[in-house]
């Protein structure tokens, strides 16, 4: 079938992700699926397989576990979600991935593949589709996934980075190369229609709590301003040390309802660590914060930079940081000029982009 052909009838595209959409976050993978599959496209979105050791280890919590699908499901979206259950861990014991698909009745010959999990790549991906992308959203400098990474650049047909910082990190490209960074259903998040009324002084965190996560500073801020409340939102939270009476830890939040939860406060926080693979993010909750009318304060990276007319605020260092939080608490509120830029960042726009590169790409003559 000719590419032509094949956009006129309803395009078939798998999406190899490292995490399914059952659980409390969202990440870009889904977003892009759900956006094609509105706009008539079959979407396949097959995620890192839960294996018997991770079950066994404890590493799946078995709550959340309960709510994946045991078989290939039509989510609400249209999306064909499979989440493999496997006895070992990707990659040294799952299934290729065109197994794991025939095991589910899915045939192979899709118009594009797009992969951003290193784990799923085996010799099958490349026979699944003759237009396969890959789309980093992670800095790999070592490890397993590094080395899986140099395989695959070896092999596909085009790359989609989530930031200039992870396009750099893969070296020398010999195939065509787009960066697009995440962005934000900036409908579900947009506050009320007509909402003016200033927010009380609060602020907000959402997102993963792992060693990307600052809660030294958190915990300074919240020190420092005794009349602010901070929220922080995730899973598996383990602060440190003893916790500021005004920082209140509620654990994850169905994505459903983090735009209710944004809403109540002035300020998002992206209080990043000091780790390197900080660097390379193109944080979702940046534009999310903004959709839902909140100023932000960030630490500065390469994707996160001061903004002060939008409300974004940064800091580099702890005196700068006191500073950053200051202004964006006395930044208007709701923040109607983050509002209109976050516009600019829908998934619908951003998959333009990414169906644009994606069939303009050839596939790789090696």
């Amino acid at each position: 079938m000719t590419d032509a052909a094949a956009r006129a009838a309803p395009a078939r595209i798998l999406f190899l992700s490292h995490s399914h959409p059952f659980g409390a976050f969202r990440v870009g993978s889904h977003h892009y699926a759900r956006v094609l599959s509105e706009r008539g496209a079959d979407v396949v979105h097959l995620s890192t397989p839960i294996s018997l050791i991770h079950r066994l280890t404890g590493r799946v919590d078995r709550q959340q576990l309960a709510g994946v699908p045991r078989r290939a499901r039509r989510d609400d979206d249209g999306v064909l979600q499979v989440v493999p259950r496997t006895i070992l861990p990707a990659p040294v014991g799952a299934p290729r991935v065109a197994r794991m698909l025939q095991h589910e009745g899915i045939a192979g010959g899709f118009d594009a593949v797009l992969i951003d999990q290193p784990l799923l790549w085996d010799a099958s991906v490349r026979s699944l589709s003759h237009r396969v992308i890959y789309r980093p959203t992670d800095l790999y400098p070592d490890g397993v996934k590094h080395a899986l990474q140099r395989r695959i650049l070896d092999e596909v047909d085009g790359v989609i980075a989530t930031s200039d910082e992870v396009l750099r990190g893969l070296g020398g490209l010999g195939t065509p190369s787009l960066v697009l960074g995440n962005g934000a259903e900036v409908v579900r998040f947009a506050p009320e229609v007509g909402e003016h009324r200033a927010r009380a002084a609060r602020c907000v965190y959402v997102g993963a709590l792992d060693g990307r996560f600052d809660w030294e500073r958190v915990f300074a801020w919240a020190r420092a301003r005794p009349d602010v409340g901070f929220v922080i939102a995730g899973p598996d939270a383990r602060p440190p040390h003893t916790v500021p009476s005004n920082v209140h830890i509620i654990g994850p939040v169905p994505y459903a309802e983090v735009p209710a939860l944004l809403h109540t406060a002035r300020v998002g926080l992206l209080p990043l660590s000091d780790s390197p693979l900080n660097a390379g993010r193109s944080p979702m909750k940046l534009y999310e914060y903004l959709a839902a009318g909140l100023a932000v304060v960030a630490r500065e990276t390469p994707g996160i930079r001061e903004s002060s007319d939008l409300g974004i605020e940064v800091y580099d260092d702890d005196r700068g940081a006191d500073a950053a939080l200051e202004r964006a608490l006395g930044h208007p509120s709701p923040n109607h000029a983050g509002m209109d830029a976050a516009s600019s960042a829908s998934w619908e726009r951003k998959t333009d982009s990414l169906e644009d590169f994606l069939w303009s790409v050839e596939r790789r003559r090696t």
